[in-house]
This record gives structure tokens, sequence and C-alpha cells, in this order.
């Protein structure tokens, strides 16, 4: 019995080059990056590689030039070297999930799917919401189900319990026909970055009086006036939410000023790691993030503020990011406990 044979495994591009985490910037600079992009889409894979070649001498860093030239490695099957774009990707950029999934899609290609599945596990990590790295993971998972099943064939050519499981893992693959599906995402500029200010309280408008009328003297009591309608006092606003809005842009202020001390105060002492890192080495890694950057630009826009208790609260927003190498937007969700006075951040979810 031999192994359930691969499908042809692909990166489409088509929506990937002009993303929303990786959006253009202006100038000439841009301008060179959409002509390496034509040349790629149109198969001039060794034009667009001199093009990309161009922009990285001139920015080494540039998130958007670096995924441009995995894409035409792996068009190229030079497979180690894409993966070696894509890698220092994750490690540079360790939010973005789609490198991670792209990734997963070369180990896939070689047959290396425990590394693939760990990559996926990682982008899924980074984006829970990330649906195309959730269906690409229940792919590896059957293709390493197909491996345990012809492994235990080999065993015992007798086990009709695996013969079938097998079957139904190859009719599986066969009648879909499809690849791993590679990132895609929808373009979309990014927004301006925008800090959102918390509402001020609203005062409640005044309430009408009613002065009773006297009745008239007769023998029967007479009808007393219809009351006069008034009108409803604006609700106050929730403190609870204007006191965790302005402590979500105080965080998001402290980053943009690479105030790193100011920055990691805003979490809290049981604050739940990305990846179940050591906070040490967590802080040592977001410390060398926001001090490399010269200029960083952090904007929230439209906080939803979730109240689950006194002490603990789920904000969502959008969050851009911008600075020299790389402009990101995405939604966030924070979830934050109060610590005596001050709200603090126990968990990030990225895509929530």
């Amino acid at each position: 019995m031999t192994l359930m044979p691969s499908r042809p495994l692909s990166i489409q591009i088509a929506a990937l080059l002009a993303a929303l985490f990786f959006a253009s910037v202006c100038g000439a600079q841009n301008d060179e990056f959409q002509e390496a992009q034509k040349l790629f889409r149109a198969g001039q894979h060794a034009q667009a590689l001199e093009r990309v070649d161009v922009l990285l001498k001139s920015s080494p860093k540039d998130a958007r030039s670096r995924f441009l030239k995995g894409l035409i490695l792996t068009e190229q099957n030079k497979t180690a070297e894409a993966i070696r774009i894509f890698s220092a990707l994750t490690e540079d950029y360790p939010e973005l999930p789609e490198p991670y999934n792209n990734l997963a899609v070369l180990y896939a290609q070689q047959g290396q799917y425990d590394k693939a599945r760990s990559a996926l596990e990682l982008s899924i990590r980074t984006h829970p919401s990330y649906a195309t790295a959730h269906e690409n993971l229940g792919d590896i998972y059957a293709k390493m189900a197909s491996q345990a099943y012809d492994k235990a064939l080999q065993l015992d050519k007798g086990n009709a319990g695996a013969q079938t499981k097998l079957g139904l893992i190859k009719e599986l693959f066969s009648s879909s026909g499809k690849s791993m599906k590679p990132s895609a995402t929808k373009a979309e500029p990014v927004a301006k970055v925008a800090t959102a200010s918390p509402a001020p309280a609203i005062k409640p408008a005044p309430t009408a009086t009613v002065t009773p009328q006297p009745a008239p003297s007769a023998p029967a009591a007479a009808a007393p006036p219809p009351p006069v309608p008034t009108k409803a006092a604006k609700p106050l606003a929730d403190p609870t939410s204007t006191e965790v809005i302005k402590a979500v842009n105080g965080w998001a202020q402290a980053w943009s000023n690479n105030d790193v001390n100011a920055y990691l105060g805003y979490y809290a002492k049981d604050f739940r790691t990305p990846q179940g890192e050591q906070r040490g080495d967590w802080e040592a890694s977001r410390k060398a993030r926001i001090a490399k950057p010269k200029k960083i630009e952090v904007g929230i826009e439209q906080p939803k503020v979730s109240v689950t208790d006194a002490k603990r609260v789920s904000v969502t927003f959008r969050q851009n990011y911008n600075s020299p190498n790389l402009k990101v937007s995405g939604m966030k969700t924070l979830v934050m406990v109060k610590n005596g006075d001050r709200w603090q951040i126990q968990q990030e979810l990225v895509g929530s």
C-alpha cells in the first residue's frame, strides 16, 4: 500500500500583494513595487525578481517587497530560499498570520507535515478567526492520518478498518481536487490613523414639572387633568467603559512614543503571552520591536467595551499600526482586568 499522493500545492497571489497587512506607500518606491507586481502576475518572474531586489537594496526590511520575493521564489521552484524569506518574516512580524500560512504550504509541498502543522498552529494563535489556516490545518491532519493508516496496513495487511479509512481520505482529496489554500486577503487601504477619545458624559435633560390645577366646585368630583408628558433623561456614559478606553488609548500612546516601560506597565502580572513563552522572553522581544523603529504610530478606532463583571472587561477595536517599514490595520480584542485603580491587559487576541 502506498501513501496517498499529495495534491498539487501552489500559492495564489491575486489578493495578497495589495493586502490589508501590507498596505501601499506613496512615491517612487510604490511605483516600482507596483511594476514588480505586474511583472509577477504576467509570469515574468525573473524581471519581477530584479525589480524587487532593487527595492530591497534601499529598504531591506520592507515587508511587501520581502513577501513578494518569497512568492516569486516559490513560483521559480526555489523552495528553500522561499522558506527562508517567509521564516524571516515570521520572526520580524510575528503578529501577521499570512507568512506562517504560506510557510506551511511550502513545508507541505516537501511532505514535512509536522512543520506545516506547527506553522499553521502559530498562524491560528496569531489570528484565531483565520479560516484559511484552520482549513489548511484540517488538510494537514488528513495527510498525516493517511500516513498512519498506510503504516498500519504495512504492518497488518488484513486490517479492514485502516483500509476503509485510508480509502475515505483518498476519496476526500480526489473528489475535492483543491490544493491547500494560501493566504488570500481582500485588498483594502489602511485607514487613517486616529486615536479615539472617550465619549464625554451626557448631561441629563431637565424634567418638566406638572402644576396641578384646582378642580371646579361641583356635586361630582371632576376628572383630573391629563398628565403632562415628561421628556426622558439621557443616560450617563458608563464610567467603566470610559476608564477602559482611556487605558487603551494610553497603551497605544506609550507604544507610539517608543516608551517601553510605560507600554509594558499596561500589562497585568498574569498576562497570557501570545505563544506561551516566558514573560521575560516576551518582554525582551517587545522591547526590541518597540525600540527599533524610529517612528511608530498606533491608532485605535471604534473601541467597543463588553463588561464581564466589575473587574473584567473585553474591548474590541481596529488597530492601525504605521512605521517606516510596515503599515498594518486589523481588528484586535484586549481582555482587561482591574488591578487597584488601573485597567491592565491580561490577554491579546488578534483578528477578534
